[in-house]
């Protein structure tokens, strides 16, 4: 039974984004499809970039100390947001722009910068005793 209802709702997703288009297109006019072409170009150049920086992205959340997997569920969140500029609604871009906007920060380690990444270091008090052989 919940299989159908995933089915109903992956079916009715584009009946209800051509609803919106009509009504928004009833309310503006030909502005929809300025707006329309707009979102699909930023969508697939949004797509084209993090193609190319999802690569850049990993390495520096290794190099940073992050956890990786944070990294790669970014690039699939912009991935996914690429795509949904693409796809032709309104509610598509509404979804796409919320998940721009959302933080990714979950689960991220910040790095000082003044401590290296070396966890193997041990913190401590020394002091020079003056040696007893320049004596």
């Amino acid at each position: 039974m919940r299989f159908g209802w995933i089915v109903l709702l992956l079916l009715s997703f584009p009946v209800l984004e051509a609803i919106g288009i009509f009504w928004v297109a009833d309310a503006i006019g030909g502005w929809v499809l300025l707006w329309l072409l707009l979102a699909a170009v930023a969508g697939v150049m949004l797509i084209r970039v993090e193609r190319l920086a999802w690569g850049a992205r990993l390495l520096f959340s290794v190099q940073s100390g992050a956890h990786p997997l944070a990294a790669l569920f970014a690039s699939g969140r912009m991935l996914l947001a690429g795509g949904l500029l693409v796809f032709p609604g309104f509610i598509s871009d509404a979804i796409a722009l919320v998940l721009l906007l959302m933080p990714g920060t979950w689960g991220r380690r910040r790095a000082d910068p003044l401590r290296p990444a070396n966890d193997d270091i041990l913190e401590g008090e020394f002091k020079r005793e003056p040696d007893d052989l320049l004596r």
